[in-house]
């Protein structure tokens, strides 16, 4: 009698899930077919431990977002941190440079300058010389066409 009785009680389990399925499908077989196969499916990892739960899920998605935030985190800050120590490297570059510019600007006019100077030196010197040159000159060339006319020393 007791086996009789689990037969009618597995037969109507059984008549059970399949209306079930039958329902939840829509009344279509081959997808209340597949909704069964995946709860087996789920349930089989169930029983082996591989079962995800959502919220279990969502914890670890929670989990590998916040190491992925803190790896790009650490990757900005040391992006941040090269960018500022390029940023030192340039100002100082532009600031050598500068200088160097500066510097060279200083003693390019200081060149110029002494260049002036000496040439303007030698142009005074030169004029002098053609001035003396001109009046010596002149002078020979006076006494020597007064003394042509007469009027000699």
């Amino acid at each position: 009698m007791a086996s009789r009785r689990a037969l009618q009680i597995g037969g109507a389990t059984v008549a059970v899930g399949t209306v079930y399925y039958l329902y939840s499908a829509g009344g279509n077989p081959k997808v209340a077919e597949k909704q069964l196969e995946h709860d087996v499916s789920a349930a089989g990892a169930r029983l082996r431990g591989q079962d995800l739960s959502s919220k279990e899920a969502q914890k670890k998605g929670e989990v590998w977002a916040k190491e992925a935030g803190s790896t790009l985190d650490r990757t900005v800050d040391n992006v941040r941190g090269e960018i500022r120590e390029a940023d030192k490297v340039i100002m100082s570059k532009w600031q050598e440079a500068e200088s160097k510019a500066k510097q060279l600007e200083e003693e390019g006019a200081k060149e110029l300058k002494e260049a002036y100077k000496a040439t303007s030196k030698d142009l005074q010197q030169t004029a002098d010389n053609f001035d003396k040159t001109v009046t010596r000159k002149t002078a020979e060339a006076k006494s020597g066409i007064s003394s042509w006319l007469g009027f000699g020393k």
